[in-house]
């Protein structure tokens, strides 16, 4: 998701980057149109994790919290009184396993409003009630709208999906505040093919080649790289719709954006005309080190909901763990609930157990600095804010890392194991 221009209040995040409003009303079509031509939906590395789903893998070598813990131990958490009695969360794409903390707190008692793109029910921590509902709404095309506008719009949502990026360039206007990161790397890649370049193994190497890049409109990622000489303003072609069907097209002499967990499983085993492997570099390793899919609030909102904030955040950071260690019953309501929305965007049982398996080996979802998941580093948080002012983005000049985000609610017990 890209543009080599200053983002603007026109401008949104939408899974977790940042795109420009004109294209998210645009996107949805386009990847229609994709799909009826190709089937399927829209540290370097030339060998990415295989592409043979393995459910049971993560859960031979993921961690679980540490032994004594209230978790561990199965103890039930009550939210009722401190929380509202309903949670919403707005998203920022429709359901995915990169998603898996969130969607692992929907009990079995889900309900689906296919009309309005949105989950309901129990909200549950280790299989049990916490005595409050959960609803979480669908983003991007769902809502053709940025999850920053929606947060500040409805009163109802207590959270929306945060990203580092978005919410510094949002600060001014609808400031959000980090409190919970279940992905401890953005999982946006650029990939290419690498019988066409085998030469290429870093977003440097397609830099210096001059290989056209093909991406969203409006992103912050690639203004940081071409500020700071990896990639140039005339190969980015942000003219990207969320299909298939150019790179396929063009027999991979372009690179393209994706996700980790998902278009190399995609390309090698759902595209027909393509079912080989591609290569990638995480924009994590080229060096842009965001924050994505967070839980943020608006920043008035710290001190009232601080006392939620307490109970829920370990909660989310045990759904994580939960998640990585055994996937599958959170993965059976993704997959049913993204065809029971019935849109453009497809999601199998296949993909979920690859995306489960990538998050883990690339350490996508994975520990902080420490031994503890879901917490933030705010030198890392500091090396964005000053990344994106360098490349000349409008930030205030009081905004300060510590701004966007805290771990004062984070349980330090909670982690996977080394």
């Amino acid at each position: 998701m890209t543009s080599t221009n200053p983002p603007s209040q026109s401008s949104l995040t939408f899974k977790g980057t940042r795109v420009n409003k004109q294209t998210i009303g645009t996107i949805g079509l386009l990847a229609v149109a994709s799909a009826l031509i190709v089937p399927g939906v829209g540290g370097a590395t030339t060998t990415p994790p295989s592409s043979e789903p393995t459910a049971t893998e993560p859960a031979a070598t993921a961690g679980t919290e540490t032994a004594g813990s209230a978790a561990a131990e199965g103890a039930a958490v009550d939210l009722a009184g401190a929380c509202p009695e309903t949670i919403v969360i707005q998203s920022d794409w429709f359901p995915e396993s990169e998603y898996g903390a969130v969607y692992g707190l929907l009990g079995d008692d889900y309900e689906i409003d296919v009309e309005n793109k949105i989950v309901s029910g129990s909200l549950w921590s280790h299989g049990q009630p916490t005595g409050v509902d959960i609803e979480i709404r669908a983003g991007g095309p769902a809502i053709g709208s940025d999850v920053e506008t929606e947060l500040y719009t409805d009163d109802d949502i207590t959270f929306a999906f945060g990203s580092t990026d978005g919410q510094i360039l949002s600060w001014e206007e609808t400031p959000m505040v980090s409190v919970v990161a279940p992905l401890d790397i953005n999982p946006q890649i650029i990939m290419w093919d690498p019988e066409t370049y085998p030469d290429i193994a870093t977003l440097a190497d397609l830099g210096e080649a001059g290989v056209t890049i093909n991406v969203f409109g409006g992103q912050t990622f690639t203004d940081v790289l071409v500020g700071q000489g990896i990639l140039t303003e005339d190969q980015i072609d942000p003219s990207y719709d969320g299909g298939p069907t150019r790179f396929i097209g063009e027999g991979g002499a372009i690179a393209q954006q994706g996700f980790a967990s998902s278009e190399p499983y995609q390309y090698e085993e759902v595209f027909e005309d393509w079912m080989k492997p591609v290569a990638f570099q995480t924009i994590h390793d080229a060096g842009f080190q965001v924050y994505s899919q967070t839980l943020a609030i608006r920043a008035d909102d710290l001190e009232s909901l601080a006392p939620c904030l307490e109970l829920f955040v370990p909660v989310v950071q045990r759904s994580a763990v939960d998640f990585v260690t055994d996937p599958s019953r959170t993965n059976a309501a993704i997959v049913d609930v993204v065809a029971q929305y019935d849109t453009f965007w497809q999601y199998d049982a296949g993909l979920a157990e690859f995306s489960v398996q990538t998050q883990f080996e690339l350490g996508l979802t994975g520990n902080g600095p420490d031994e503890t998941i879901g917490n933030m580093d705010e030198a890392r948080v500091a090396t964005v804010l000053d990344q994106v002012r360098a490349a000349g983005l409008d930030v205030p000049d009081d905004l300060e890392a510590a701004n966007v985000f805290t771990n004062d609610f984070i349980d330090e017990s909670i982690g996977l194991d080394p």
